[in-house]
């Protein structure tokens, strides 16, 4: 498969962490990266801004940008939220948001591309979490959003085998903004030996860029140290 052969791969989450560095990937490799997030990527990126936590605006915005840039041929699904704490003490509307961008939106957004995806046998790739095959304590919004990735990415590999690639990306800590905010009990310690964003993007890209009819099903990708794998 020649680089070029990326196409007009959509990114959510794109404007800041992995989502950004799969987009730096991917324009570096020939594609045409196109960005759906609450914020505008940096300049030139083709984007639509739209919340994730609402489903069937998601929707429309990837049909939008479908119309905008003449269809989809892969969607990479980085957009990501977390709610720390126990049950008990995260706000009910804090942690229904986890799984509403997480898992629904990941869901609402890989719907709305499959006219485009099946018409050009193209990729999905999901972003999962270590998190998604392992339980935490203080996590229940985040395991309860990625566990369900994990489920709702393998039955769409089944559903759609020989008709669509999809690819489960399983990663571990990165450095990236996704622990600003945190209670400084729920941040990395300072000397975390966490995975840059740079790295895990060129494991999306080996999976978009396998020949047809080659999957790679699943990729976990930690730190050689990740306390949460396996």
């Amino acid at each position: 498969m020649t680089v070029s052969a990326l196409g007009r791969v959509l990114v959510t989450g794109g404007s800041s962490g992995l989502g950004a560095a799969v987009v730096a990937a991917v324009a570096s490799e020939g594609g045409h990266p196109v960005v759906l997030d609450r914020v505008a990527p940096e300049a030139g990126v083709e984007h639509a801004l739209v919340d994730l936590a609402d489903p069937r605006a998601a929707e429309d915005a990837v049909r939008s940008v479908s119309e905008r840039v003449g269809g989809l041929d892969a969607v990479v699904t980085c957009a990501g939220t977390d709610a720390c704490g126990r049950l008990e003490d995260v706000a009910p509307d804090a942690w229904d948001r986890v799984v509403l961008v997480n898992l629904l939106g990941t869901a609402a957004v890989v719907r709305a591309a499959l006219p485009d995806l099946l018409a050009r046998r193209g990729r999905v790739v999901t972003v999962a979490s270590t998190l998604g095959l392992r339980a935490l304590s203080d996590a229940s919004a985040y395991c309860a959003s990625k566990f369900g990735v994990v489920g709702f990415t393998r039955a769409l590999a089944v559903e759609t085998q020989g008709r669509l690639g999809v690819t489960m990306l399983v990663p571990g800590g990165m450095h990236t903004a996704f622990f600003d905010g945190r209670d400084e009990q729920y941040k990395p310690p300072p000397d975390a030996k966490l995975n840059q964003p740079q790295d895990v993007a060129r494991a999306v890209l080996f999976a978009l860029q396998q020949p047809p009819g080659c999957e790679v099903r699943e990729l976990v990708v930690t730190p050689a140290v990740e306390g949460s794998w396996p």
